[in-house]
């Protein structure tokens, strides 16, 4: 484009923690921990759940995009965030920032999406036990499944497509070790407006009408677990939520507070959207096989199976 007044290729750089040196292998070992605890986690609990066949109902079928999700997520920015400790400024060409960045947003919104499912999934199991076969059928689940990919991908490619359009001609370091939408928007120059309001709306389309859906299911969950006769009753139907319940926080806290940061918070320090990031992208992935396997005595048996198969 002859807008930009910078060389091409164009190069973004990328930055690690503040006030952590950009070069830091020691920094990098305990993220190359993270990664595979979430790697082991995620996979082990794919595999207790095509491996065992009580497991094979709608509820952990979402759980397994769910993984699936949480894996995708995590290793479209394993290669920036370990090359951010290990080199110097770690230089990324302008395209494949954008593609990390596609990808990020597109599986935040799958598995926004797939909470939302969950949420159904255990709406339906409480408020219409007896309907739950019917209702959330294998064809219905796989409908569910195609929907949430096909809309998480549609709605953030013209995101993709608007950023790669844009001029930049500031400087080019960005806050995170990774590419994110709003992050990227600050560097460019021009009329950014088209972009920034694409980027809120499909925001508003996706994490904003999801966290809503989200909200009615469990009110609906706790007015059904209310009316029932006795505290026994209560218990087990709230009980049943309580993995799900954990998933959700721990997807929408982060990823609410660094858009509400990155949009409003400017005279913040630089610390809070990084450290907010990094617990965005590293934290649900790690906890939710954790939580769902202690929760889950089927999948907690399955990999303690694994466990003893692997040390023999």
């Amino acid at each position: 484009s002859s807008n930009r007044t910078v060389s091409s290729p164009l190069t973004l750089i990328l930055t690690g923690v503040p006030g952590v040196a950009a070069s830091s292998p020691w920094v990098a070992l305990p993220l190359c921990c993270l990664y595979l605890l979430m790697l082991l986690g995620n996979c082990s609990l794919l595999w207790a759940i095509r491996a065992e066949h009580a497991l094979h109902t709608p509820m952990f079928q979402f759980l397994s995009m769910l993984a699936l999700a949480d894996l995708g997520l995590s290793l479209c920015t394993l290669p920036t965030v370990l090359a951010v400790f290990c080199v110097p400024a770690a230089p990324l060409p302008f395209r494949a920032c954008l593609a990390q960045m596609y990808f990020i947003h597109t599986f935040s919104a799958i598995e926004s999406g797939v909470l939302v499912a969950m949420a159904f999934d255990r709406f339906v199991a409480i408020c219409h036990p007896l309907r739950y076969g019917s209702v959330l059928s294998s064809s219905l689940v796989a409908g569910a499944g195609l929907l949430i990919v096909l809309r998480a991908s549609c709605l953030v490619l013209p995101v993709a497509v608007l950023m790669a359009r844009m001029p930049f001609c500031r400087a080019r370091v960005l806050s995170h070790s990774f590419c994110l939408h709003q992050d990227m928007l600050r560097l460019a120059c021009g009329d950014v407006r088209p972009s920034s309001w694409y980027g809120l709306g499909a925001v508003l389309l996706t994490t904003g009408l999801d966290s809503l859906a989200i909200l009615l299911s469990y009110a609906l969950i706790l007015r059904a677990a209310l009316a029932a006769a006795s505290p026994g009753a209560r218990a087990k139907a709230l009980g049943t939520c309580l993995c799900h319940l954990c998933a959700v926080l721990l997807f929408y806290v982060p990823l609410i507070s660094l858009s509400l940061i990155h949009r409003f918070g400017k005279r913040l320090s630089p610390l809070a959207p990084a450290l907010l990031a990094d617990a965005y992208l590293l934290i649900p992935p790690i906890l939710n096989p954790l939580v769902y396997s202690w929760k889950t005595k089927q999948i907690r048996r399955r990999i303690l199976l694994l466990l003893c198969r692997t040390g023999t």
